[in-house]
């Protein structure tokens, strides 16, 4: 390693910054070149040696990442809150920050955090998008309601939505301005082309990728197809959990810790998540007591101890421990046999 030269990149939308440092410290080099494919190109066929690169995670990241892996002989992604925390300082440029992350890559400080392979990160890429379609169906389905209640015309809440029912109500409500009916065209026109495209999207994520992982997944009793595709690209390898307590950690379930002189704090729910998986974990929690008999008693048993959002956070812990499990094993789910038989 002491042949290699040490990079730190500050990435920005337009323009990256670097600082190029040997093993002692000793400045190589320190620029700024434009944030383009071409300019990055031909700065890295100019580095005078075999070099290992850093970088901070942002959203300018990945495709740089992606293009730079081939010409390093390895390259990490920087943690940016614990980052933030080490290198905290009272002067902070661009430059400044470049050299900062060469000096704690140099020293093996750095705080790395896993960095997806470009298949998975494509692929999540889409499920969120997905989920981005389907949040905005729902606006549309809201703004639909709405439209009505404010013009006062009566309606099935529970037979709104479907194509014939509205296409009658349009028919036949009276006193509705021509205006509002127009809108109300509108706003299902756009509901029906985001479930149409969520659909599609979807199937896009079936690939023979992750089709095993996710079938394996989907044995679990009260596990549906997006909470396994959610986990399984949200996750990425389940080795790089050692416990169940980091996973749960990782996907939001846990309060934050705070501990001095042996006094204990507890506080809400962490913010420091992966809230992607954290939301659909808590949706998932909400059903799963259906369909799977020992999450059920895991509910009732919370729900008499405290309120109903505590039962659903057991419930979600329960299912990361059964997913983390059957990902690990790489088998189908199964009950052990004292738990069958109880």
């Amino acid at each position: 390693m002491s042949a290699y030269y040490y990079i730190g990149l500050d990435i920005h939308k337009r323009t990256i910054s670097y600082c190029m440092k040997a093993i002692d410290g000793a400045l190589i080099g320190q620029g700024k070149i434009e944030a383009d494919r071409k300019s990055l190109d031909e700065w890295a066929k100019g580095l005078p040696g075999p070099w290992v690169g850093a970088m901070e995670a942002t959203i300018f990241t990945g495709w740089v990442y992606d293009f730079l892996k081939p010409y390093a002989v390895k390259l990490k992604v920087a943690h940016p809150e614990m980052l933030k925390a080490i290198t905290a300082a009272k002067k902070k440029n661009d430059r400044a920050d470049a050299e900062k992350i060469a000096d704690l890559l140099r020293v093996n400080l750095l705080p790395e955090c896993h960095m997806l392979s470009e298949e998975i990160r494509e692929l999540r890429r889409i499920l969120r998008y997905r989920n981005h379609i389907v949040r905005m169906a729902v606006n549309m389905q809201n703004k639909v309601s709405g439209l009505l209640m404010e013009v006062g015309a009566s309606y099935s809440k529970k037979r709104l939505h479907g194509k014939k029912y509205f296409r009658e109500l349009l028919e036949r409500v009276e006193d509705i301005p021509p205006s509002v009916k127009e809108l109300l065209k509108l706003s299902r026109s756009s509901y029906e082309m985001f479930r149409s495209f969520q659909k599609r999207l979807v199937e896009t994520l079936h690939t023979n990728l992750i089709h095993d992982r996710v079938e394996r997944l989907m044995t679990i009793p009260g596990v549906g197809e997006l909470t396994a595709l959610t986990w399984v690209l949200e996750i990425g390898d389940s080795e790089r959990f050692t416990s169940i307590r980091k996973a749960v950690s990782y996907c939001g379930l846990c309060s934050a810790q705070r501990e001095s002189a042996g006094k204990e704090q507890r506080g809400p729910i962490s913010k420091k998540r992966n809230k992607h998986l954290q939301t659909m974990l808590i949706e998932a929690a909400k059903l799963a007591p259906r369909w799977n008999e020992q999450l059920a008693i895991l509910h009732e048993r919370e729900l008499k101890r405290g309120d109903r959002n505590r039962a659903t956070l057991a419930v979600a812990r329960k299912l990361v421990a059964y997913m983390l499990a059957v990902d690990k094993k790489q088998a189908d789910f199964k009950l052990p046999a004292e738990m069958q038989a109880a």
